[in-house]
C-alpha cells in the first residue's frame, strides 16, 4: 500500500520494492521505519504510520529518505 504512495510522491515506478529491515515506535498507533530495496544497490527509508482502532488508519507514508545504501543505519527521522 505504501509503494504506490511513494511512487506518486517521487514520480517514479519501482520494479523492486523489498523490505529489508524495520523498526517500530509506539505512538497513537504504530510508526514503522522501514529500509526498502528499490533497485540493485538503491534503498529508501520509509516512515509509515498505522493508526489505532476505531480510526484504524491504513498504512500512511509519513516521510521518506531516498538515496540510501544497504549499509546506511535505519534511524528514527
Amino acid at each position: 500500500q505504501v509503494k504506490l504512495q511513494l511512487e506518486v510522491r517521487v514520480n517514479r515506478k519501482y520494479d523492486i520494492f523489498r523490505a529489508i529491515l524495520y523498526r517500530t515506535q509506539i505512538v497513537a498507533g504504530t510508526m514503522y521505519f522501514i529500509k526498502v530495496q528499490v533497485a540493485g544497490t538503491e534503498y529508501v527509508h520509509l516512515k509509515v504510520l498505522v493508526g489505532l482502532p476505531p480510526e484504524d488508519v491504513c498504512p500512511a507514508l509519513v516521510n521518506f529518505q531516498p538515496g540510501k545504501t544497504r549499509d546506511d543505519p535505519l534511524d528514527y527521522f
